[in-house]
């Protein structure tokens, strides 16, 4: 029999706070890290992102600006995961205890300024800024790397529960991030995906995402749980070969994805309490994503996207948003969907206009990434 996987403590850093009760206050306030930006090194004309000051990230994980050895992408890895152990009681230094790190784009900003030489595409491996941090933590396992899209923060996660239940380990520590650069921006930018202002996730007038920075650690365990007794019980990826930055046009593919999970967690669909939705404010993301939810029989279940507080964190999502789930399943409030107008979607979708506060026990969290990839998991309170 497999063992139980319960959710240990967690951290986000981003715009908002530096850790997941100043994010989760910042966003019940309404408040936003998604501001107009005039960052030349990024694009020549201002747009709408949340981007971390530089110093204040440094000055979170202890690093001086003037230290070569780590990149901004690196520190934000290693501020996250500090703070995320000032409040676990699992030992970063115990064979027992594994990293996993999800991400998109890493340090691919070292190619912009510089040659493409081995000693530098070294550099930029993903497993090398992996090996780093475990090193920096005096972490005695190989660290393991997740890359899949924007789904990599959901496949982490499923990837740690695997690795639990077989008893491989006894502890996950799983971390994201991403950061916003030239590259990336170009990249959306040149699918006109990004909107001019900010983003609408499900509205009938949305016209695009907003990029975000930012870091998340959700710490998992089997030998402990937390006193509010979270579980992760289901976790599941799909893919729908649609077309490489299109998603299904019916959402047939998250829905078995979802059926999935909420199998494996023997939780019937109106036992869901809420979903964390992918919401990039994309006109097809969002069409698809109502559609999957209405296939899954979450007809009247509130929905609510957090890519108005924080922007689209690439990697770092699928964790980002878990945090703050996690953080309305314990205090008992849905966050509502910054941003928001009118429905703009084909089906009926229960999109969260206003705080809901209500006590809850369970709640789903998708994701959809370029490549055709979907994943979801969903926890839930155990007694």
């Amino acid at each position: 029999m497999s063992k139980p996987v319960f959710v240990n403590t967690h951290n986000i850093i981003s715009p908002l706070g530096i850790s997941s009760k100043e994010n989760f206050e910042a966003i019940l306030k309404g408040s936003s890290g998604v501001k107009l930006q005039d960052r030349k090194d990024i694009d020549d004309e201002p747009f709408y992102a949340s981007l971390i000051e530089n110093k204040r990230l440094h000055d979170v994980a202890g690093i001086d600006q003037a230290d070569n050895n780590y990149t901004c992408f690196e520190v934000l890895l290693i501020a996250s995961l500090q703070e995320a152990l000032k409040e676990s009681s699992v030992n970063i230094t115990d064979e027992k205890t594994i990293l996993i790190f999800s991400t998109t784009k890493g340090n691919i900003a070292l190619l912009e300024n510089n040659e493409a030489t081995p000693e530098l595409l070294e550099r930029i491996s993903l497993f090398h800024s992996a090996k780093l941090v475990a090193q920096k933590f005096k972490n005695p396992n190989t660290p393991i790397v997740i890359s899949n899209a924007c789904i990599s923060g959901i496949a982490a996660l499923m990837f740690a529960k695997r690795l639990l239940e077989t008893g491989a380990y006894e502890n996950a520590v799983v971390i994201g991030a991403d950061t916003i650069t030239k590259f990336v921006f170009s990249g959306f930018k040149s699918f006109r995906a990004l909107s001019n202002s900010r983003c609408k996730p499900f509205s009938a007038n949305r016209d695009g995402i907003n990029l975000g920075e930012a870091a998340a650690t959700i710490i998992l365990t089997t030998t402990q749980n937390s006193s509010n007794n979270i579980q992760l019980k289901g976790a599941a990826t799909s893919n729908d070969a649609n077309h490489i930055s299109g998603p299904s046009k019916t959402g047939d593919e998250l829905s078995m994805a979802i059926n999935t999970i909420l199998s494996e967690a023997n939780i019937a669909a109106n036992e869901i309490d809420f979903i964390s939705a992918h919401g990039t404010a994309t006109l097809f993301n969002d069409e698809m994503e109502a559609k999957a939810f209405h296939s899954s029989a979450l007809f009247d279940v509130p929905i609510n996207s957090l890519k108005g507080y924080f922007g689209h964190t690439l990697g770092a999502a699928g964790l980002i948003e878990s945090v703050i789930s996690l953080m309305s399943l314990e205090k008992g409030v849905i966050v509502p969907t910054l941003g928001f107008t009118t429905l703009g979607v084909p089906v009926a979708a229960n999109i969260c206009r206003e705080p809901i506060h209500k006590s809850m026990r369970s709640f789903l969290k998708t994701a959809s990434g370029f490549g055709g990839c979907n994943g979801a998991v969903v926890f839930s309170k155990v007694d």
